[in-house]
Formats: structure tokens, sequence, C-alpha cells
């Protein structure tokens, strides 16, 4: 990926995109006037990153670990996706979840130099502008929030804007999009969070949220503006909605722009991915098993629509897929005409003709589930054991898998909202269980074992979303594109992971991921003509690599070439 811009002096070295600190050459020095203003010797790449990383690894915890990451990617760039990149497995929880969590619930203390755009309510009517003051034009990835719902925080408001920066640094750091397409955005709508609201480091707008039509011509007129500011094929990726707008804005604009919801669609990706890992464990089809759902938000739904698009792959009728899955919510089983009523539209799709059902141990014996799926985060850990022998209660696990294997994903975010640790999961099952979480865990030394901890984050799955949709300029993103995203980061998991209980891939290998995950999606945009950019390349592997982002310093001197002597 080229990239230039030319500056000379001081706004050398102040400008995080040009500036290589010590990496600088001679000849750089003098013709951008900048010699002396380091110090006289020239570090090489690997050894920036190296002192970086010895000073990373001698901070006293992860908050100011954070704080200097983010402080490196604002005044060199260039050296931060570096270091991500080389040092995936250690940077990404500092990035990203479970730190980017404390970072956000601190963020009005720890604020230094703002990333991306704020968008007010106050700004209804003038949001075009405000996307105009963005020095970028050619901005291809949006991830916008509200703050009402951040991980498992709950309303944060302007404090998550730390989650769109977050997402698009692994947009760059694991599937090489060009940081200069990425704009991380939020729209502060007020927060009824009132801790924050009296809090005199809260740099949003200090009133409750707004809501009903103000809220929604709001989304529509930013909607536009941005389509209108930086293109049609913009990706738009919604990220931690509450529930109660994640889904209606989901179907309001996915057919009219280039979006997605990564709480929905991605969290669904990379859970049904795992299923698809885990059922090639006990050689059964998928339509052979039946799901049960222990909580029907926003996961819940999105995974069960997924499982749907995977077992009519099998041969099922829509029809015949649903009858497959089941959902319990606060008020029980989720049936036709249920009394306590509580039914959305979502909800309706899964809604069967049965009697209303309360007790989750009666639900089990009624429905007899092959897959337990729990999605509550109301259950504490040291209830496992008691659920999986036998299964009773509800389980403080994303998924068990009630046959011969044992599999337990407590997929929430941070740590500290984990369903269970990997200690508690190994321990509960005597090491019979395969464990993926969506933060991480150590290794765990058990019975004189050492065990390997999975890891199924979303971010197995958006930034190949995000790169395919980038560079072959996708239009629209249909559910089906999930479901290939899952079934290829299925297919990555080899035998020799599967015998040491991992249903996903090493994170060693997710740039590769999510590389493959672009390719398999841009093949079926270009045959279901979802593609604007033409003509198709002849090997879409090669062409998507070679418009890879890599972390490499760029030529900041200006072209040179000869000239004849002139007269």
């Amino acid at each position: 990926m080229s990239y230039r811009r030319y500056l000379i002096g001081r706004d050398v070295l102040l400008d995080g995109r040009t500036d290589k600190g010590t990496a600088f050459s001679i000849e750089e020095r003098q013709a951008l006037r900048i010699h002396g203003l380091l110090p006289p010797s020239i570090a090489s790449p690997e050894l920036q990153v190296e002192r970086f990383m010895e000073n990373l690894r001698n901070l006293p915890d992860d908050l100011s670990r954070y704080i200097a990451l983010l402080s490196l990617q604002d005044r060199n760039e260039t050296l931060f996706y570096r270091v991500v990149m080389e040092h995936t497995q250690e940077t990404m929880p500092l990035v990203y979840t479970p730190t980017v969590g404390l970072a956000c619930q601190k963020y009005g203390l720890i604020f230094a130099k703002p990333k991306g755009l704020f968008v007010s309510i106050h700004d209804k009517g003038h949001i075009y502008d405000v996307l105009s003051n963005w020095p970028e034009h050619d901005i291809r990835a949006i991830v916008v929030t509200d703050g009402e719902r951040i991980l498992g925080l709950g309303d944060l408001g302007c404090n998550g804007m730390g989650i769109p920066v977050g997402k698009l640094s692994l947009y760059t750091g694991l599937a090489g999009v060009a940081p200069e397409y990425c704009l991380p955005l939020m729209l502060d709508v007020g927060t009824n969070n009132k801790t924050l609201l009296n809090d005199k480091y809260y740099l949003g707008l200090r009133q409750n949220r707004v809501t009903g039509k103000e809220y929604d011509d709001f989304i529509d007129e930013f909607m536009q503006a941005a389509s209108k500011r930086f293109g049609h094929q913009c990706l738009i990726q919604f990220e931690d909605f509450a529930n109660h707008n994640a889904f209606r804005l989901l179907a309001k604009y996915r057919d009219q722009y280039c979006t997605f919801n990564d709480d929905i669609q991605g969290t669904a990706s990379v859970a049904v991915a795992g299923i698809l890992s885990s059922i090639r464990i006990t050689q059964r089809s998928l339509s052979d098993n039946i799901f049960l759902f222990y909580g029907a938000g926003e996961a819940s739904i999105g995974m069960s629509d997924l499982l749907v698009i995977a077992m009519e792959r099998e041969g099922l009728s829509l029809e015949d897929a649903r009858k497959k899955i089941f959902l319990v919510d606060s008020k029980g089983l989720v049936v036709k005409n249920r009394p306590t009523g509580g039914l959305n539209e979502e909800k309706k799709r899964y809604a069967h003709e049965l009697e209303s059902i309360i007790q989750l141990s009666d639900i089990v014996d009624a429905i007899k589930p092959t897959f337990l799926i729990d999605l509550s985060l109301s259950v504490l850990p040291n209830m496992l054991m008691s659920i999986i022998w036998p299964l009773s209660i509800p389980s403080p696990t994303i998924w068990i898998n009630l046959l011969n294997q044992i599999n337990i994903q407590p997929l929430s975010n941070p740590t500290s909202k984990a369903e269970c640790t990997a200690q508690e999961a190994y321990e509960a099952t005597n090491g019979k269980c395969v464990f993926a979480s969506g933060s991480p865990f150590p290794n765990v030394e058990y019975q004189g074992k050492t065990y390997i901890p999975g890891q199924g984050n979303n971010s197995y799955i958006f930034p190949g979303v995000g790169l395919a949709v980038v560079i072959c300029r996708i239009r629209h993103i249909p559910e089906e594109l999930f479901y290939i995203a899952a079934k290829t980061l299925s297919d990555l998991v080899t035998e020799e992971d599967l015998a040491i209980g991992l249903v996903y891939p090493s994170l060693e290998k997710i740039h590769d991921v999510s590389r493959s995950i672009a390719v398999s999606l841009a093949e079926y945009a270009y045959e279901h003509n979802l593609a604007a950019l033409y003509p198709k390349p002849d090997n879409l592997d090669q062409f998507i690599k070679s418009n890879q982002y890599t972390a490499n310093y760029q030529d900041v001197l200006p072209s040179k070439w000869d000239w004849p002597k002139l007269n």
C-alpha cells in the first residue's frame, strides 16, 4: 500500500503517518531538514520494535500498556502496526479486549489526543459538515457506536469511542486494511449512566439519551451524510448498540448501504465456526442436532439465523431448520401465544407450537437438546459442575454439547464478564472439555497436563470481512457472507488443532486467516454481482495480498528524475 505525504522540517516528526523516529536515514534527515532534531544513531525497524516491546513489558499494568500503545500509534503509526503484527498474541489483548473495556471506563481520565470523529445530536442538520472536517478523503471503512452497550459494561456514552478505535486497529493489524481508509466514529446522543453524568472528567454530552423519532432521524442523517461524503460503498460497521436499536437498524439499512452489525453477525459467525469445528469431533451433521439458546438477545438471534443458513446448506428447508432451534428468555421458553408475551419479531421466528415452560431443567427435559447455548450471563461459575454432570440448571457457558464432547465457550467480553474461566472449565470437566473464550486466558496446569485455551473472538471474523469489502468494493453484505466466513474459519482448523481441543486456528495464524476469509467472501461477491471492482482479478488471493497494508516505512522524499542538460 503506497501512501505518501510530503512535509518538511519538524512537521515530519509531528505527523504520525510520516514519522520514522530514529529510523530516518542521513539522506532523509538532511533533505527533510530534520537533521539535528534526532539523535545521530540510526535504528533499524527491528531494533525499534525490540526497544518498544522491552519498555512495554516493564510497565506496571495493562492500562499503562494500552496508553503506551496508543501513544505510539499517534507518533509513529507504522511502528505501531509493526508491533501489533509481529507480536499479535501479546498486544491484541492490550489494543482490544479485555484491556479496552477498562480503557473505555477510564476514557475521560486517560484522554490525551482525539482519534476519530465525534458527531453529537446537536450537530443534527450539519452532519455532512462534520464529516467533511475529517482530513482523509478516501475513507472505506467506518466503525460507529452510540456507546449504549459497550461490551458487557453497559451504557458508557462517549467513553465508548475506545471500541471503534480498537476495532479499526485490528482491521489494519490483523487483516492489513490500510489505516488511512479507516474512520472511528462516535454518535453522541447522551448517556443514561448517572455516574458518568456526574464525573467531572466525562467528555461526552451531559444529558440523558435521545430516543424515538429524534434518534432515528439523527441516524438516518448520519447514514446519508456518510454515503454522500465517502461514497455508497463505504463500509459502516455498527458496534455496541443496545439490543432495541441494533436489530431494527440492521434490518433498516442492510439493503440500502454497505453495513453490518458485529455484535449480531460477527459474534454469530465466530460462534457458528466453533460449532462447525466441534461437530467434526462428534461426526454428526449440523442438522442432526437440537440447539437450545438460554438467552434471546442479539448474539442468540444472530447465531440462530446463521445456523439456519448452515442447515439450509445441508438440505433442510427454512421451516425445518428453524424447528431445530429453541430460545429461552426471561419469561421462559419462547413459544407461540405465550401467556406472558414478550415476543418481538426476531423471537417470533423461533416461537414453536408448544406449551409455555419456565424452568430450564423442565425445558431441557422437553426439548432434549444436543447443544445448550447460554448467553444469559446470569449464573455463577461455581455452578458449572452441576450443569455438566448432570445438566439440571442454567450453565455459565456459551455452549455445551451434550453428546460425548463438552464444549465450553465463554465468549462475553471483557474478561471480567466471561461466564467462567479456563481454570474453572478444565477443573469442572476433569480436563475433558473443548474451551474457547472471547477474551484471552492463560494456559492451565491441571493434573500434570498443560491445557491451551482457545480464543473464539470476533477478531477472527470482522477484519477479514472488512478486508474483502474494502479491496473488492463489495456493495452490500448479505447474511450468507457470514456463513461463508464461519465455514472458512472452521475449515482452517486442522486435525492437529482438534486433537488438542482447539476449535479455532491459533492466533499466530490470524493474518492468514483474515486473508483466507476475504478471498472466500470476494469469490462469493463476484459470483453474485456484489463486487464493484472490475474486472475481477485473475487471482484473488494474490490481488488481495498485494493490496494489504504492510507496516514498512514509506519513502518520504519527493520523487526525483533525470533531465537533459538545457542550453
